[in-house]
């Protein structure tokens, strides 16, 4: 009998031996030796783009790659480190925070943290454990260590990668040694991350090398990064880079006639497309700024359209560039202190200062790019430094409200219409008024899927679930509805919804409705929050029911939550954990606990923006 893996010096993780010991206990003697040079071929395959000594892939300690993710961006970073590094020689792995064993911190030695910042400043769901743990009294001292922070985040937050800065503090705080700089990255984060990740995987093969004074230097080649981070999985051919055409089916108005809202379900083709979504996923859309927003600008800046600008592939004119490929509405404090400088305007450089953040963010509130362009007007630059000065037009991506069982070769979305008065003009959604204003049936729009594994109906059809959406937050349920109905899913189904009113706003009355009446949903409670005095939200409706939730959860519920990540969000987290605590006895610790548990069982799930 062979013995085990275990009593060997391995690259392999606890888990992976097991495995692996479990699989060859199976196999005859003939089935190992045909494994074994099937595996020896796959290895000469493999060509790696540097050769690493044997001496230091045998004896360096592996590349442990943690991640903490929200929407799946930074765990898609760090699969992709992590292959990098195996084709390059190196020993990695990469490691979701919210299944990482908190003692196995004390074996690691070479570390990269590549997680993103929810919200204003605070770390991923599933990732908050680890997050707690590391700045507790019980995290241990990580002297000997070298690390590396790669932070993911939005500039427009005061906040901006804030659980990044933590983590990258609080490594050093306990002894480890940097190998490479804090990096942070706005919403277009991939020619940066890819570039950091080059980097520090090549002074990470530098430490790992061990002494070996007689191995050459170590180069690592990315090969083309933003292909790798952005091709999605499976066979389908559509992505971000490769948008499919969608034309436009339907654009109907949910609300009814007297709402201080507009709300439109927009159904999309996808027929011909090949493009794949599960429930939970989201629908990318390409957009374009409002040609009117572009000519305004360009105007106030007194700037040629059709100067010659860069648009990350070449050359196009000004207006085409404002239009199509840089964010000219959204303000961010880079931008501010960049134009402080070319507008030499003393105000907006004070306002940039550290000291001054707050007073920042404050005077940033409801004002748009053209509203401080024309508080602080200059001529002194051309279209190219400005445009240097702006961030990338980012894809705008929406909650699929419809199940791919249900309506295949569609998509549909709830697109909640941006419109508001600020600074003494209109302003409008970028997004919302691209899809609404601007595009009409039969015409196109380029879309592709967004996967979000954190946010899963059960596999087993007969788990109850508990949905909690306000506004177009109810988007994903009704995808979970047809799914469930379509498929002869048998559990359970409770929805809380919350809108202004019940006359005006109920967005797929007539659905929940028919939903209820088939049994697809087992119970449904409203908040309209304007029909009374006092205002009542869905977190109100949950303290109301909060027995029946508990004892729903203690019968093996999921709970999901869709919607606003600033106020509806917290809020409901905190009815949640307000019920736990007084249904179930507990203490406020005991309750976080409870609910810390039910996110690592997958059974609190969140999609919030």
């Amino acid at each position: 009998m062979a013995p085990a893996l275990s009593s060997f010096a391995t690259p392999l993780t606890p888990e992976h031996a097991q495995q692996l010991e479990a699989l060859l206990a199976t196999l005859s003697p003939e089935e190992v030796l045909w494994v074994s040079g099937y595996l020896a071929g796959m290895t000469r395959q493999l060509r790696p783009a540097v050769a690493v000594p044997a001496a230091v892939a045998a004896t360096a300690p592996p590349l442990t790659i943690l991640y903490g993710s929200q929407t799946g961006h930074a765990a898609e970073l760090a699969k992709h480190m992590a292959k990098l590094a195996q084709q390059n020689g190196l020993t990695a792995r990469a490691v979701d925070m919210a299944v990482f064993r908190p003692p196995e911190l004390k074996q690691v030695r070479h570390l990269a943290v590549l997680v993103s910042t929810y919200g204003d400043g605070k770390p991923p769901d599933l990732a908050a454990n680890f997050y707690e743990f590391l700045h507790s009294r019980k995290a241990p001292k990580l002297e000997g260590v070298k690390f590396a922070v790669l932070g993911l985040g939005d500039s427009t937050y005061v906040n901006f990668c804030q659980t990044g800065k933590d983590f990258d503090v609080r490594l050093e705080a306990l002894g480890a040694k940097r190998v490479h700089e804090r990096a942070v990255c706005d919403l277009d984060y991939r020619a940066e991350a890819g570039a950091w990740i080059e980097t520090v995987l090549g002074k990470f093969a530098q430490e790992m090398k061990d002494g070996a004074e007689s191995s050459p230097g170590l180069r690592i080649s990315a090969g083309d990064a933003s292909s790798v981070l952005t091709t999605q999985a499976g066979s389908e051919l559509i992505d971000l880079q490769h948008p499919f055409p969608a034309p436009i089916l339907d654009s109907i108005v949910l609300n009814g006639r007297g709402s201080d809202k507009e709300t439109r379900h927009i159904e999309l083709s996808l027929e011909g497309s090949g493009l794949v979504y599960e429930p939970g996923d989201s629908l990318g859309v390409v957009v374009e700024n409002d040609p009117a927003v572009v000519d305004e600008l360009i105007q106030a800046l007194r700037l040629n359209p059709e100067e010659p600008v860069p648009d990350g592939t070449g050359d196009v004119p000004l207006a085409t560039a404002l239009a199509r490929h840089y964010e000219i509405t959204t303000i961010t404090p880079r931008f501010v202190e960049r134009y402080a400088e070319v507008a030499d305007a003393a105000q907006l450089r004070s306002l940039v200062r550290p000291e001054h953040r707050t007073d920042l963010f404050a005077y940033l509130h409801g004002r748009h790019i053209i509203d401080l362009v024309e508080e602080f007007p200059s001529g002194g630059f051309d279209g190219k430094t400005f445009v240097g000065m702006l961030r990338k037009l980012q894809p705008r991506l929406y909650s699929l409200a419809s199940s791919p069982a249900a309506y295949p070769g569609e998509a549909h979305l709830a697109v909640a219409v941006v419109r508001y008065q600020s600074h003494g003009r209109m302003h409008k959604g970028v997004a919302s008024g691209y899809l609404t204003e601007r595009r009409s049936n039969d015409d196109t729009v380029l879309v592709y899927r967004e996967r979000n594994e954190n946010f899963r109906l059960p596999t087993d059809g007969a788990t109850p679930i508990i949905m909690v959406g306000a506004g177009t937050g109810i988007a994903p349920f009704r995808a979970f509805l047809q799914e469930r109905e379509a498929v002869g899913g048998t559990g359970r189904s409770w929805l809380f919804f919350g809108d202004r009113r019940f006359r005006t706003d109920f967005l797929y009355q007539i659905e929940w409705q028919r939903f209820l009446k088939d049994g697809a949903l087992s119970r449904m409670d409203v908040a309209f929050s304007r029909d009374q005095e006092n205002k009542i939200y869905v977190q109100h409706r949950m303290m109301e029911r909060g027995k029946d939730i508990y004892a729903w959860l203690e019968n093996g519920a999921a709970l999901y939550v869709c919607g606003d990540a600033n106020r509806m969000a917290p809020d409901v987290h905190e009815a949640l954990l307000a019920i736990v605590a007084q249904e179930g006895q507990m203490s406020r610790e005991q309750a976080e606990e409870y609910v810390q548990r039910l996110q690592q069982e997958k059974r609190y799930q969140r999609d919030v923006y």
